[in-house]
């Protein structure tokens, strides 16, 4: 097959590797505005050349689809997969008149509360106008059907993880003595670090956000007396995420909305136990007692009894971090992951 993947914005972690494994037994481009020295990645120009948001996007979307347009006029896929609903207009536009079935993968689009109603509206309209929608999660697939996606048309295909790198053997970043927490993420550290203050004897490590969201989060962890027990790290390169989560004794992750739920996933390789939110991608990937805990995120008395426990019982660590290593490996490696894209391109095109 001739497989075109589009994504307007910058590359999720897992699609170039996704890319690599298809393009084993296909041909596979991966056609983006961002420039990066990844093989089989096009660049194809349309605005500034910086990274922009979905909204900031809209602009540029016309030139990105012309683009698009006179590659695949010159060289026609047989299917199309677009990431994100920006990606997906312009695979739509620039696919007119050339009968090439598009696959459609969404972000973060189900959390009503955070999407603005003309996004919205146009996630409804690509969703029906694909010929394949893939949700990452149950909770994603039964937010599809309620904006009128055909259930025939709807696949549930996880986010895959990079196995190989994300292990539970490898390097690790130096740490002290004390029960070390990580929180991946500024989008519900705010919950950590109100469970914090119920386990005085661990620090809590905070890894993502901007300048704003971080001293926001350092601001909270003062006014609570937790300045010396948090640590913001800011942006941390994906290359050094497994060096970290191996040097931490628990990952939490209490977004509360998980679209892809790849930074539990990726601790659940390292063999690293999780405390994670019961919401979205974490229902599926997190069985609540065997590789995890999971918990709703607004009850910091029921997080912190969760990290006492863990931190209190080795055995229960290293149990739940065995299972946790071999639940991600056998279920959410890239390989099986590009397997079921494939199937879902090949039932799409036949």
């Amino acid at each position: 097959m001739d497989i075109a993947i589009v994504s307007a914005h910058e590359l999720t972690p897992d699609t170039p590797a996704i890319a690599r494994e298809l393009a084993r037994g296909h041909r596979v481009t991966v056609y983006t505005r961002s420039r990066t020295k990844v093989d089989g990645v096009e660049h194809v120009p349309a605005g500034p050349d910086v990274e922009l948001s979905e909204s900031d996007l809209l602009p540029y979307i016309p030139d990105f689809s012309a683009g698009l347009a006179q590659r695949w006029r010159e060289h026609r896929p047989d299917i199309i997969h677009a990431y994100s609903w920006s990606s997906g207009l312009a695979a739509i536009a620039g696919s007119e008149g050339l009968d090439v079935p598009v696959t459609q993968t969404f972000h973060s689009h189900y959390d009503d509360s955070r999407t603005p109603a003309p996004v919205r509206r146009l996630e409804c309209a690509i969703g029906r106008r694909a010929r394949a929608v893939i949700a990452a999660c149950a909770d994603e697939e039964s937010e599809l059907i309620r904006m009128g996606v055909p259930r025939r048309n709807i696949s549930v295909v996880p986010h895959g993880i990079d196995v190989e790198r994300f292990r539970r053997q490898g390097p690790a970043f130096p740490r002290g003595e004390r029960p070390r927490l990580l929180h991946v993420g500024h989008v519900g550290a705010e919950y950590a670090v109100h469970a914090l203050r119920a386990v005085p004897e661990a620090d809590l490590v905070i890894a993502g956000g901007d300048d704003q969201s971080i001293e926001r989060l350092r601001a909270l962890a003062g006014e609570h007396g937790l300045a010396d027990r948090v640590q913001m790290l800011g942006m941390i390169p994906h290359t050094a995420m497994p060096k970290l989560m191996r040097s931490v004794d628990l990952v939490l992750s209490l977004p509360p909305t998980v679209p892809t739920g790849t930074a539990a996933l990726e601790a659940m390789a390292c063999g690293i136990p999780v405390i994670a939110s019961a919401s979205g991608a974490h229902l599926d990937s997190v069985v609540d007692g065997v590789t995890g805990f999971l918990t709703r995120p607004d009850r910091p008395l029921e997080i912190a009894h969760r990290i006492r426990r863990l931190l209190g019982d080795a055995t229960l660590r290293t149990a739940i971090g065995y299972a946790a290593a071999d639940r991600a490996r056998s279920r959410y490696s890239v390989e099986r992951i590009s397997m079921e894209l494939l199937r879902v391109y090949e039932k799409t095109c036949a």
